[in-house]
């Protein structure tokens, strides 16, 4: 009996990676996914910055100097968040001086030609870097 069993081979291993190819493949597309959703959130984030700084620009302009003291707080202010290389932060260092002179007073004086004429240099390189 023993004779006839011979010839039968014991049954071989047969490797398999399909768990290694599935997590992989799984690994890949979580990472993917994550990808995508952090350039979306990133493009969103840029335009809502770009939106708000364009807002903010839009009231810089509209800025009513008849009330020299409220518009002197509202430039200062306005121009802080809006300056974002180093010409127009030159500029903003520029009309800093001249606005001290509307602040911090009951009584201020109207607004002079000087300071009208960095306002508008300052919102004219705003406008261009925005």
């Amino acid at each position: 009996m023993e004779s006839e069993l011979r010839d039968i081979k014991p049954l071989l291993e047969i490797p398999d990676s399909s768990y290694y190819i599935y997590f992989g493949l799984i690994t890949l597309g979580l990472f993917v996914l994550l990808t995508l959703i952090f350039l979306v959130l990133k493009k969103f984030i840029v335009n809502r910055r770009e939106s708000i700084a364009k807002r903010e620009l839009k009231v810089l302009k509209e800025v009513d100097w008849s009330n020299a003291k409220k518009a002197a707080y509202t430039v200062t202010r306005l121009g802080r968040r809006l300056v974002n290389d180093k010409r127009s932060e030159e500029i903003y260092a520029q009309i800093l001086p001249l606005l001290e002179e509307y602040k911090y007073k009951k009584e201020v004086p109207s607004v002079n030609d000087e300071t009208l004429k960095h306002y508008n240099l300052l919102v004219h390189i705003l406008d261009e870097s925005i």
